[in-house]
């Protein structure tokens, strides 16, 4: 176990003998650093933190302090950090606010410097954040997105599976699975460099494809959009830009392009 003698880890914390904690570190009661984890000096894991397999903790970054909330009264939550995750200098990732709930951050994410993930936050896996992107409480973000540098996106959205938000962009609605969204709350078209970087094949790209334009570019209604995606396209992509849709609260994030300009 690698634990500088300028850490402070509790002795209620669960350290793995192969974890690496450096100096200034702080680890609160109850966190969990599994197997080759790292914790970089000056970093902060808070209460209920577990910190999965090989994911590392940078420079100045807390995580699983008390969330920012006026009705947390100091309840058990936790945060949970996947597997391989890169959490990068000075970000700020939060715990849940009621008992029992946790933040969690899935496997490999990469996230940049002086981000915020807020309370309740849940990223899938292979997620990128930019430097300064800012997640309210409560925010859903699909496994394989991108999200650029000084995005902000407001509490209960839900993002997609990979779709790219271009930066400075702000988002106040749902944006639905493969899109590429940029500016406020403005869905420009398909995220085609992230469908081929993702490995999808040139039939479900196209699939895809023609989801969005029976949704996005159709004069149909959304009732009538879905049910002509879901009897006309087959695949799992496709159902699962139905399902997210049919899953929307918010409502989802208007498309600002012309059809003539999507044709292009």
């Amino acid at each position: 176990m690698a634990i500088h003698p300028n850490a402070v880890v509790s002795v209620k914390a669960e350290v793995h003998p192969s974890a690496e904690i450096g100096p200034g570190a702080v680890v609160e009661d109850f966190a969990r650093i599994d197997a080759n984890a790292r914790i970089l000096p000056n970093a902060f894991v808070g209460k209920w933190t577990h910190v999965a397999e090989g994911a590392s903790i940078h420079m100045g970054a807390v995580v699983g302090h008390e969330p920012q909330d006026l009705s947390y009264k100091g309840q058990e939550s936790y945060t949970r950090i996947g597997r391989n995750s890169v959490i990068r200098e000075y970000t700020t990732i939060h715990r849940g606010t009621e008992e029992g709930s946790a933040t969690v951050i899935g496997e490999k994410n990469f996230i940049m410097s002086q981000c915020h993930l807020g309370h309740n936050c849940v990223t899938g896996d292979n997620v990128i954040m930019a430097t300064g992107a800012l997640l309210a409480g409560r925010v859903e973000v699909g496994s394989g997105t991108f999200i650029s540098g000084g995005v902000v996106i407001h509490q209960f959205c839900r993002i997609g599976d990979f779709v790219m938000i271009g930066g400075f962009s702000g988002v106040n609605k749902d944006v639905p699975p493969y899109m590429l969204l940029r500016g406020p709350s403005a869905i420009r078209g398909l995220n085609l460099v992230g469908l081929r970087r993702g490995g999808f094949s040139r039939d479900v790209i196209k699939e895809i494809k023609e989801a969005y334009k029976i949704f996005f570019l159709s004069d149909l209604t959304k009732e009538q959009a879905l049910a002509r995606i879901s009897s006309e396209l087959k695949s799992e992509e496709s159902k699962n830009f139905v399902r997210f849709i049919e899953g929307t609260k918010r409502g989802i994030c208007l498309y600002r392009y012309s059809r003539e300009e999507y044709f292009e």
